[in-house]
């Protein structure tokens, strides 16, 4: 019978992840880390309330896609609203508020009852798992954060100054997720120690064109003088959306006006911000030909900063590009993206995107 690498003694799961490293170039610290990142997903989407969740952002583009060859740290999933607030939102395929003060309404309940959710069945799932497999590893509620939760894991490997030994999984609610379909993810490791056994999943995935939107808008924000949400370490953005474009899904995005418009609708509802003036960020404009993606100099400063130790660590798979040949190739993105605006719109749903 085969043996689960994680029930290895620590020993021998040291050797198995040497083996793998020297085989594919990358530091064992990261590869160890994706075998926990797919036992997360496996996790999460084997549970009863799999249906309602999708995979998405960085880690899914790497994991799933392959448009991004970094290594993403963290699993971001969204549970559909329908269903965990179907009496206050409605069940219909957009469901958007119609006013400023709904949208608070709307928004508060949500972020209690997944507050409520990731306490409970998300986090009992977790730990029932762990314990019910005999896995050197425990899961808690990230104290600075009431929907992730963080999974702290044994290792084997070496420690890393920018990689934790943890991985985290940051739930969020005010959306459906869609558009999404299901994709087999595998860990990055498997292949190279045949012999052993190792986790693999089977999540439902945000499709690459959204993602692009998600991100380009968020970047829109943050070059607007507002703030970024979720992190501190974003400088990998700027490259995501690079490598989305090498890869054809930002062209895609670009030609979809329907989804650009729908992305920016959600955001306005759910995710107001202000910019340096302390004018509300019209996240209509940002997608109709006013997108920024180009930063002030201060901002430039703690981009490369972060940049350069995402890379010293090792998170970029190939030959990393310097952080000032990512800016060039977002700068001229910027210029394209504005300039689409002025083609005939194309639709890739018929217009019923599911937000």
């Amino acid at each position: 019978m085969t043996e689960a690498f994680l029930l290895l003694s620590t020993g021998d799961r040291r050797e198995a992840l040497a083996v793998a490293a020297s085989t594919t170039g990358r530091p064992a610290h990261l590869l160890e880390k994706d075998i926990w990142v797919v036992w997360t997903l496996d996790t999460m989407f084997s549970a009863p309330f799999g249906a309602h969740l999708v995979f998405k952002g960085g880690t899914s583009l790497s994991k799933v896609y392959a448009v991004i060859r970094r290594f993403s740290e963290d699993v971001d999933l969204t549970y559909d609203m329908r269903a965990l607030a179907g009496n206050l939102v409605g069940h219909g395929n957009e469901p958007t508020p119609a006013s400023t003060s709904q949208a608070k309404k709307w928004g508060d309940k949500i972020k209690a009852l997944l507050a409520e959710w990731v306490s409970g069945d998300a986090l009992t799932t977790i730990n029932d798992a762990l314990k019910g497999a005999g896995l050197a590893a425990s899961a808690a509620l990230d104290p600075t954060d009431a929907a992730s939760i963080i999974v702290d894991y044994d290792p084997a490997s070496a420690k890393s100054l920018y990689t934790s030994h943890a991985v985290k999984l940051e739930f969020g609610a005010r959306s459906t997720g869609e558009p999404a379909s299901t994709h087999t993810v595998v860990c990055d490791a498997a292949a190279t120690v045949p012999s052993l056994a190792f986790p693999n999943a089977s999540p439902r995935v945000m499709h690459a064109e959204r993602t692009f939107w998600e991100k380009a808008t968020a970047i829109h924000v943050f070059a607007s003088g507002g703030k970024f949400r979720g992190q501190s370490r974003f400088s990998r953005h700027w490259y995501d959306l690079m490598q989305l474009d090498e890869t054809g899904f930002a062209e895609k995005a670009l030609g979809d006006r329907d989804l650009a418009k729908a992305v920016a609708t959600h955001k306005t509802a759910f995710f107001s911000e202000r910019d340096a003036a302390g004018q509300v960020i019209d996240y209509q404009r940002a997608v109709a030909g006013g997108l920024r993606l180009m930063p002030g100099d201060a901002d430039l400063e703690k981009l490369r900063d972060d940049y350069g130790r995402m890379v010293s660590d090792g998170l970029l798979l190939d030959a990393a590009l310097s952080f000032d040949e990512v800016l060039s190739h977002c700068r001229a993105l910027e210029v394209r993206a504005n300039a689409a605006t002025t083609r005939p719109e194309q639709s890739g749903s018929g217009g019923n995107w599911n937000l």
